[in-house]
């Protein structure tokens, strides 16, 4: 049974890939409840409010955090699943090659997703 070293792990150790996922995960939620409940609290919103609202600062710099938040807790549970699930014992002698390839497309989706939302997030 193959070893997978944490070369392409997010951090050093599992404990401080836990302790990211967590602290990503609070964003994360607060984030969600935050944008939930603006958009409750104002149900006639229209494009101009919305733009408003998502362009101040504050917004901006919050929704980088979430943005970055996800793309971080993402790859955590992507490498994570690549590592337990892409292995020879499971899939054969090709595991390796299997999960650089899907490490490389995920590292590519999470890459393009962060670019993209920086673009919409600071060109408003």
């Amino acid at each position: 049974m193959a070893v997978v070293t944490n070369a392409t792990s997010f951090a050093r150790s599992g404990l401080a890939d836990f302790i990211i996922q967590r602290i990503t995960a609070v964003i994360i939620g607060v984030y969600s409840v935050v944008v939930t409940l603006f958009f409750l609290g104002n149900p006639n919103l229209d494009h101009g409010e919305l733009t408003t609202w998502f362009g101040g600062i504050g917004m901006q710099i919050f929704t980088t955090a979430a943005v970055l938040s996800t793309a971080a807790h993402a790859w955590i549970g992507l490498w994570t699943v690549g590592t337990d699930y892409l292995m020879p014992g499971q899939i054969g002698p090709s595991a390796t090659s299997i999960r650089f390839v899907y490490q490389l497309g995920c590292i590519v989706i999470l890459f393009v997703y962060v670019l993209w939302a920086m673009k919409l997030v600071w060109s408003l």
